[in-house]
């Protein structure tokens, strides 16, 4: 018997110890390799791309939400406008109706049966002809008052049934702004998380205003609008906002235009559409240059081949130049 060839009987086989070793192995890269991934923390640029792709989404609903705001203010304007027709309506239908109320109570008591049977207790056949005369004239007096009273119902009643939608609408619609609002303020404050994780103090890199801005000035109604935007370089961007603190894109091409005393709604979409369009070879300093295919960014033109803008939360509104972004057409106020 070769009994010195087994193993002992408390000691692992050769085979045992490299199976053991290797579960150590992996159990020990399953440990590590979570603490390894957890300080890999993201670069800056890596986190700009993040704000970059998230605001691209964002900046439509925020463009969308400032269109809604100049709805419901048209809203508000008629249904207050109705208000205003509603007040001598409703004093028409009252006094109708109390007049009706006179004659209702009359037919009540009896008393117009026991007036007409008196009326025409006469055996005359030509007086009681004459009497029947009166009475006509009697009932188409009420009949006249009855129709007055339904007539001037209908009249309130056209007013108020589409004020009534207007208030209805606006009730809805200013509740879905007020939740549009929360979910715009939660992504904001996403967004500006991560640019703090990148720079610490959420106000970017680079030079603002890396050439003269603007770099000719154009005069008349377009040099005032493009000064102002100019001036307001380095004021922080805020979503909804026309100024005079913050802005976001359309409130500064709005509050600029402001100043040239032309009136542009605060919607990128609805700009492009009040202004006339013109070709990338005449474009002007004060000109707005218009970007993507759903319009949902706006900047104006400084001159050079760049723009001033409000780009997006967190960062402060600055020089770019034009061609960073896919334009989509060019417009002028005026």
């Amino acid at each position: 018997m070769c009994s010195h060839n087994r193993p002992h009987a408390g000691l692992p086989s050769a085979p045992r110890i490299r199976r053991g070793l290797l579960t150590v192995g992996v159990v020990l890269l399953g440990l590590l390799a979570p603490a390894a991934q957890a300080h890999a923390a993201p670069t800056p640029a890596e986190i700009e791309k993040q704000i970059d792709e998230q605001w691209a989404k964002l900046e439509p609903v925020i463009e969308e939400h400032n269109a809604t705001k100049a709805k419901l203010a048209k809203q508000r304007k008629k249904a207050a406008e109705l208000e205003a027709q509603l007040a001598p309506l409703e004093l028409q239908v009252q006094a109708t109706r109390t007049r009706i109320g006179v004659l209702a109570d009359q037919l009540y008591r009896g008393g117009t049966l026991a007036q007409v049977n008196a009326f025409l207790s006469s055996g005359d056949a030509s007086v009681m002809a004459k009497r029947l005369v009166v009475l006509d004239q009697l009932a188409h007096d009420k009949k006249a008052r009855i129709a007055d009273t339904l007539t001037a119902k209908a009249a309130l009643d056209a007013v108020k049934q589409p004020l009534d939608e207007t208030i209805a609408q606006l009730a809805k619609t200013e509740a879905e702004q007020g939740s549009r609002t929360k979910s715009i303020e939660a992504e904001i404050a996403k967004l500006n998380k991560l640019r703090l994780q990148a720079y610490g103090s959420g106000a970017g890199t680079g030079e603002l205003a890396p050439v003269p801005c603007p770099t000719a000035y154009p005069g008349g109604p377009a040099g005032k609008a493009v000064q102002f935007a100019c001036r307001q370089i380095g004021k922080m961007y805020g979503w909804g906002d026309d100024g005079p603190s913050t802005f976001d894109c359309s409130g500064l091409t709005k509050a600029a235009w402001a100043q040239a005393g032309v009136s542009l709604p605060h919607n990128a979409r609805s700009q492009r559409a009040a202004v006339k369009s013109v070709s990338r070879a005449d474009l002007k300093p004060g000109d707005l240059v218009f970007y993507y295919s759903d319009l949902h960014h706006v900047g104006m033109y400084a001159g050079n081949g760049w723009i001033v803008h409000a780009s997006q939360t967190g960062k402060p509104i600055a020089m770019r130049r034009m061609d960073a972004a896919p334009i989509h057409s060019f417009g002028r106020p005026s």
